[in-house]
């Protein structure tokens, strides 16, 4: 419980406008994309590194909770303080790009930047960051880092984590750590930076990220392939990859996702489909992409792609993606809530993955439209409920234990970049052993020791 005297201490650390406990305050800062809803006691907006490590040494003093907060973006609830106490929001000040370095080609940021005006800061310069979650338009770089975030271009460029070259971040007691160097190569010591990405905001608060950029490529084409079943796009998938194909994406949309987005937005979509796969080429030679056209169009083929479309100009390749673009708010014709979930599996495994699903779906009588990136076998697995029938919502959740549980069993993973924060800590048990789980928990409380930062979350 937060008591007057402890308002009245970090006021003077961040100053008393950057201390809110008004109701406004308190409800802006209760719940992220999850509609879950925590109340905090205080929302405190430092505006330094500094100032972050004196609020983290007076609140580990005296035993208050901290959730360290970016956009609220989430899908998972990571954000939320479950145990109340102290927001640590970081959006509103600590927001700065600090640096782009040119000749090392890397950029320092603070971990309020948004992804989308880093990226747009980046290729000013020629450069480019690839990670980009589908919230890249307003969730944060902090956040990204925290829940090490994915996105289309995954298949070709990978995710957060092979980005981050370096971190500057503020332990529970107020120690201030360097976490890896801006050099290509570094093997000294522990990787401590790999054990941040991730952490969701349990071990230390990120203050300063140093990440990877690479060369914008100059060209890029995309591609559109429409199959008979979802079972012949999935193997179209994986024997592309095979055969040396290297798509900065490979995205899919199953036949309830198409039949939404043709009734919500009319888009000319063949609703007879099985499904629909969505993939982008790019490079610096034309010959380089018209190769890996060719290697697309030959796969597709042959595992049975009934139509191919290959955009003439970016105003085409929009209209491709607008669908996988919209899928998420197409599916609500289905239900009223959606339990979303981002399981991966093997992609060899995708097929068998989604015949599950649809048998769990069948057997619960619900509908479970299926998108995302089959390039790197992560489907976003949506279960559609009446969020005003219990039992239905129920249902739906007994549905998702199911999956988690095909999910496991196929070798695959309980999230593919959501993470796991509070709403799947209940089946870290399902995908970890015990000797896992305790290993991990002895790595919360080696940086941790009195569990004050991000409580409640990932089942530590």
């Amino acid at each position: 419980m937060i008591e007057k005297r402890d308002i009245r201490a970090l006021q003077k650390i961040v100053g008393s406008e950057n201390v809110k406990d008004d109701r406004a305050h308190l409800l802006a800062y209760s719940y992220d994309a999850t509609r879950e809803r925590y109340e905090p006691e205080l929302v405190l907006f430092p505006r330094s590194e500094e100032e972050v490590s004196q609020v983290l040494r007076y609140c580990n003093q005296h035993r208050i909770p901290v959730v360290p907060r970016g956009a609220g973006s989430g899908f998972t609830g990571g954000a939320l303080p479950v145990k109340g106490g102290v927001v640590l929001a970081l959006e509103r000040h600590m927001n700065k790009i600090k640096e782009i370095d040119l000749k090392n080609m890397v950029a320092v940021v603070e971990p309020g930047v948004l992804n989308k005006e880093l990226q747009r800061a980046v290729e000013r310069h020629g450069l480019f960051y690839p990670p980009d979650p589908a919230s890249q338009e307003y969730s944060t770089i902090g956040g990204n880092v925290a829940e090490n975030a994915g996105g289309m271009r995954a298949a070709k460029y990978g995710i957060t984590k092979d980005y981050v070259m370096a971190l500057r971040a503020v332990l529970p007691d107020g120690s201030i750590i360097r976490a890896g160097k801006r050099t290509i190569k570094d093997v000294a010591g522990y990787n401590l930076a790999g054990i941040l990405v991730g952490s969701e905001g349990t071990l230390a608060v990120i203050t300063e990220i140093t990440l990877k950029l690479i060369a914008k490529p100059r060209l890029s084409k995309t591609m559109m392939g429409i199959f008979p079943t979802v079972t012949q796009a999935m193997e179209a998938v994986y024997r592309s990859l095979a055969g040396g194909a290297n798509p900065v994406a490979m995205e899919f949309l199953d036949q309830l996702t198409i039949r939404a987005v043709e009734e919500k937005f009319h888009k000319g979509l063949p609703t007879d489909a099985g499904a629909i796969l969505i993939s982008d080429i790019d490079g610096n030679v034309e010959a380089e992409i018209d190769y890996q056209i060719e290697l697309l169009r030959h796969h597709f083929q042959e595992n049975g792609a009934s139509a191919i479309q290959i955009a003439k100009d970016q105003e085409e390749a929009a209209n491709i993606w607008f669908a996988r673009r919209n899928a998420s708010q197409a599916i609500t014709i289905y239900g009223s809530k959606k339990i979303n979930e981002d399981v991966t599996v093997p992609r060899s495994e995708l097929p068998r993955y989604l015949e599950e699903v649809y048998r769990i779906g069948e057997r619960y009588g619900v509908k479970i439209p299926c998108f995302g990136h089959t390039g790197d076998g992560n489907v976003h697995t949506n279960v559609m409920v009446d969020g005003s029938d219990p039992a239905q919502v129920q249902r739906g959740y007994e549905a998702i234990e199911e999956i988690f549980k095909v999910t496991i069993e196929l070798g695959g993973t309980l999230s593919g970049e959501h993470g796991i924060g509070l709403s799947k800590a209940p089946f870290m048990r399902m995908a970890f052993s015990d000797e896992e789980l305790a290993l991990f928990r002895r790595i919360k409380a080696a940086f941790d020791p009195n569990n004050i930062l991000n409580p409640g979350k990932m089942g530590l």
